[in-house]
């Protein structure tokens, strides 16, 4: 008689993909039976994951549910406390060994940590892998053995001392526990119903999006990345930031797809370069926070805690609801709320409006875009925001301040990102579209644009003012290094 060897929990997180998933991988190579199981955790000890964070995860689960499917498995869902629901599966099963990719987040990275070491010390083994980044936090150090705290450095050891891992393609088949207990994604209700306000959320979850994704950014965006990325109208982004952060791609598949576009001569090799730097800065973000995890809370230039930041809740909300005034922020804030995302330079400008024009907490703007971006990244989120706050590692200092006007100018000439979220300015020719309100009264009247509370509205602060007093308000802080 044979014993049936111990099946192995396989624990999915932000690694929702099947191929190049070192954890999956390291399981189906045991060649014992395989349990797919992916907890949903709302409890204290990790951030509650924002609301469009939850539309794409109710998506990308279904995918990977539907991948499993077609090769004779199912993702098994659970609720609740995660070290309680491995355990309840450890006994319904007899499983005795957990494969999962690492979360490299602090409470994150902590919370798997405790649960690994009282799952071992009961006899069960956990197996952890990097699965989210280019190199996990504190393989790539200074020479003196500490974490880099400046961008360029780090970017030229990270390509010098990391490599890629081999290819790990899908399983073909996968044998799995059946008839095991699950919850339903219906039931979980992670997308929104009354209202739906994700009904322009233009976005497909899962790993077939993430790689049509990526060839369709290869095959025209990135010829012209270097320039065209900082102009919104343009289709020059690669848009494949829910996808890494949900772990639907491998950021090495993404730099090898880039490099080989390049070696083709398809892409001139500095436009791959420039994108692979901008997975470099992903991992800048991750290793930073990983090693300076007070980065969520509080300024990593101490000096900056004590800026005098402003109470103005009225301006907040103008500012969320793309209401301020300025047609470039508008823009910007209208794009998030409708598709749950926004293009990274107009990120730059609205955060700069926010933190600077209207003096209010970064934190206020993390939060917000903590609960509306589908690819909310704790580490990019905080260490973008800090960057734009000039309180942040390697950050723009304090007192460049980007003038809305001349930013919208610039990176919006002919006005079409404007004109397609701002529609109410979509008549006003480009010389005034974007400062309406320099505009004479006879065009604003052939435009069909009102500048008042019942139309688009003037602005809600003068910027060469509150550019002063954000000046004003950095010299009276502490020396900050600026």
């Amino acid at each position: 008689m044979t014993t049936r060897p111990a099946p192995v929990i396989v624990w999915f997180r932000q690694d929702l993909r099947l191929a190049d998933n070192p954890a999956l991988d390291h399981a189906v190579r045991t060649g014992r039976p395989l349990i797919p199981v992916y907890i949903l955790d709302d409890g204290p000890a990790v951030r509650r994951i924002g609301a469009a964070s939850r539309w794409w995860l109710d998506g990308s689960l279904r995918a990977l549910d539907a991948d499993l499917r077609r090769r004779g498995a199912q993702l098994v869902l659970r609720r609740g406390d995660s070290e309680a629901e491995l355990r309840r599966l450890i006994a319904e099963t007899g499983a005795d060994t957990v494969f999962m990719n690492r979360r490299f987040e602090p409470d994150a990275f902590l919370h798997d940590a405790d649960i690994a070491h009282a799952l071992t010390a009961d006899g069960v083994e956990c197996h952890g892998y990097n699965g989210a980044l280019l190199a996990r936090p504190g393989a790539v150090r200074t020479g003196s053995g500490g974490p880099y705290r400046v961008f360029t450095p780090f970017l030229k050891a990270l390509l010098e001392a990391a490599a890629p891992p081999a290819p790990m393609p899908a399983p073909a088949a996968v044998e799995a526990v059946s008839r095991l207990a699950s919850g339903s994604l219906d039931d979980w209700a992670l997308r929104p119903t009354t209202p739906d306000w994700a009904g322009g959320f233009d976005w497909t979850p899962g790993e077939a999006g993430a790689a049509t994704a990526l060839a369709a950014f290869v095959g025209r965006g990135l010829k012209t990345y270097s320039k065209g990325r900082d102009h919104p109208a343009e289709p020059s982004v690669s848009r494949l930031s829910p996808h890494l952060h949900w772990g639907e791609i491998h950021p090495w598949r993404a730099v090898e797809t880039a490099r080989r576009a390049a070696s083709n001569g398809h892409v001139a090799p500095a436009e791959a370069e420039k994108f692979v730097a901008e997975l470099g800065w992903r991992d800048f973000s991750a290793q930073l926070l990983h090693h300076f995890p007070q980065m969520t809370d509080t300024a990593f230039r101490p000096g900056y805690d004590l800026m005098p930041w402003r109470d103005d809740p009225d301006g907040l909300e103008a500012w969320k609801r793309g209401r301020t005034g300025y047609p470039i922020i508008d823009a910007g804030m209208r794009q998030l709320w409708t598709t749950g995302w926004m293009h990274n330079r107009v990120r730059m400008i609205v955060a700069s409006f926010l933190v600077k024009d209207l003096l209010i907490d970064w934190r206020a703007g993390e939060a917000w875009f903590w609960d509306t971006l589908v690819d909310a990244d704790l580490a990019s989120n905080v260490q973008n925001w800090q960057w734009v706050a000039g309180s942040g590692a390697d950050a723009s200092p304090w007192f460049r301040i980007f003038n809305p006007v001349t930013q919208g100018q610039k990176f919006d000439a002919d006005g079409r990102y404007v004109r397609r979220w701002v529609p109410e300015l979509a008549r006003l020719p480009d010389r005034w579209l974007h400062a309406p309100w320099t505009a004479p009264a006879e065009v604003l009247r052939a435009a069909g644009v009102r500048l008042d509370r019942g139309g688009y509205p003037a602005p809600i602060v003068d910027h060469a003012a509150a550019r002063d007093r954000a000046l004003q308000a950095l010299r009276a802080l502490p020396a900050t290094g600026d």
